[in-house]
Protein backbone atom coordinates (compact mmCIF):
# COMPACT_ATOMS: atom_id res chain seq x y z
CA UNK A 1 0.00 0.00 0.00
CA UNK A 2 1.41 3.40 -0.91
CA UNK A 3 2.09 6.12 1.64
CA UNK A 4 -0.35 8.37 -0.22
CA UNK A 5 -3.27 6.12 0.76
CA UNK A 6 -2.25 6.53 4.40
CA UNK A 7 -2.25 10.33 4.11
CA UNK A 8 -5.17 12.24 5.64
CA UNK A 9 -5.66 14.32 2.48
CA UNK A 10 -6.26 11.11 0.51
CA UNK A 11 -9.07 10.23 2.93
CA UNK A 12 -10.54 13.70 2.49
CA UNK A 13 -10.37 13.26 -1.27
CA UNK A 14 -12.14 9.90 -1.04
CA UNK A 15 -14.89 11.41 1.14
CA UNK A 16 -15.35 14.28 -1.35
CA UNK A 17 -15.43 11.82 -4.25
CA UNK A 18 -17.98 9.71 -2.39
CA UNK A 19 -20.26 12.71 -1.92
CA UNK A 20 -19.94 13.79 -5.57
CA UNK A 21 -20.49 10.28 -6.90
CA UNK A 22 -23.32 9.15 -4.62
CA UNK A 23 -25.27 12.32 -4.02
CA UNK A 24 -25.39 14.49 -7.15
CA UNK A 25 -29.01 15.29 -6.31
CA UNK A 26 -27.78 17.40 -3.39
CA UNK A 27 -26.21 19.81 -5.87
CA UNK A 28 -28.99 19.44 -8.44
CA UNK A 29 -31.50 20.63 -5.82
CA UNK A 30 -29.39 23.59 -4.68
CA UNK A 31 -27.81 21.95 -1.66
CA UNK A 32 -24.22 21.64 -0.59
CA UNK A 33 -22.23 19.11 1.41
CA UNK A 34 -18.87 20.10 2.89
CA UNK A 35 -16.42 18.30 5.12
CA UNK A 36 -15.99 20.16 8.41
CA UNK A 37 -13.54 17.75 10.03
CA UNK A 38 -12.04 14.30 9.59
CA UNK A 39 -10.62 12.48 12.61
CA UNK A 40 -8.68 9.66 10.99
CA UNK A 41 -7.67 8.08 14.31
CA UNK A 42 -11.27 7.83 15.54
CA UNK A 43 -12.76 7.21 12.08
CA UNK A 44 -15.15 10.16 12.36
CA UNK A 45 -16.27 12.52 9.60
CA UNK A 46 -18.18 15.73 10.35
CA UNK A 47 -20.21 17.09 7.43
CA UNK A 48 -22.16 20.31 6.97
CA UNK A 49 -25.14 20.23 4.62
CA UNK A 50 -26.21 23.67 3.50
CA UNK A 51 -27.99 25.62 0.83
CA UNK A 52 -31.34 24.04 0.06
CA UNK A 53 -30.59 21.21 2.53
CA UNK A 54 -31.22 23.61 5.41
CA UNK A 55 -34.88 23.23 6.19
CA UNK A 56 -35.48 20.50 3.58
CA UNK A 57 -37.92 17.87 4.76
CA UNK A 58 -35.90 14.99 3.36
CA UNK A 59 -32.56 16.09 4.86
CA UNK A 60 -32.83 13.45 7.62
CA UNK A 61 -33.19 10.72 4.96
CA UNK A 62 -30.25 12.13 3.00
CA UNK A 63 -28.14 12.14 6.16
CA UNK A 64 -29.07 8.54 6.95
CA UNK A 65 -28.15 7.48 3.40
CA UNK A 66 -24.80 9.27 3.65
CA UNK A 67 -24.05 7.61 7.00
CA UNK A 68 -25.00 4.16 5.82
CA UNK A 69 -23.21 4.24 2.49
CA UNK A 70 -20.07 6.11 3.56
CA UNK A 71 -19.24 3.74 6.41
CA UNK A 72 -19.65 0.78 4.03
CA UNK A 73 -17.67 2.26 1.14
CA UNK A 74 -14.82 3.87 3.08
CA UNK A 75 -13.59 1.32 5.65
CA UNK A 76 -11.63 3.91 7.68
CA UNK A 77 -14.86 5.76 8.47
CA UNK A 78 -16.83 4.38 11.43
CA UNK A 79 -19.02 7.38 12.28
CA UNK A 80 -20.52 10.22 10.26
CA UNK A 81 -21.94 13.33 11.90
CA UNK A 82 -23.95 15.63 9.65
CA UNK A 83 -25.54 18.97 10.44
CA UNK A 84 -27.88 21.05 8.30
CA UNK A 85 -27.39 24.19 10.37
CA UNK A 86 -30.99 24.05 11.58
CA UNK A 87 -30.40 24.05 15.33
CA UNK A 88 -27.86 21.33 15.79
CA UNK A 89 -27.18 17.81 14.64
CA UNK A 90 -30.10 16.69 12.52
CA UNK A 91 -28.84 13.14 12.29
CA UNK A 92 -31.11 12.21 15.19
CA UNK A 93 -34.18 13.77 13.66
CA UNK A 94 -37.17 11.56 13.14
CA UNK A 95 -40.64 12.46 12.06
CA UNK A 96 -43.28 12.85 14.76
CA UNK A 97 -46.99 12.61 14.35
CA UNK A 98 -49.84 14.04 16.39
CA UNK A 99 -50.98 11.68 19.09
CA UNK A 100 -47.65 9.90 19.51
CA UNK A 101 -46.44 9.34 23.07
CA UNK A 102 -44.05 12.02 24.26
CA UNK A 103 -45.64 14.59 21.95
CA UNK A 104 -47.85 16.19 24.61
CA UNK A 105 -46.99 19.62 25.99
CA UNK A 106 -48.20 20.97 29.33
CA UNK A 107 -50.22 17.81 29.98
CA UNK A 108 -52.40 18.31 26.90
CA UNK A 109 -52.67 15.49 24.43
CA UNK A 110 -52.86 16.27 20.74
CA UNK A 111 -54.72 13.52 18.97
CA UNK A 112 -54.51 15.28 15.62
CA UNK A 113 -57.37 16.17 13.35
CA UNK A 114 -60.63 14.37 13.86
CA UNK A 115 -62.30 12.50 11.01
CA UNK A 116 -65.57 14.13 9.84
CA UNK A 117 -67.54 10.91 10.39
Amino acid sequence: MSTESQDGSDLEERVNNFLRRNFPQIQMHGGTAAIQNIDREEGIVDLQLGGACSGCGISPMTIQAIKSRMTKEIPEIDTVHADTGMGGDSSGMSPSFPGEEGDAEDGEEDEGPQAPF
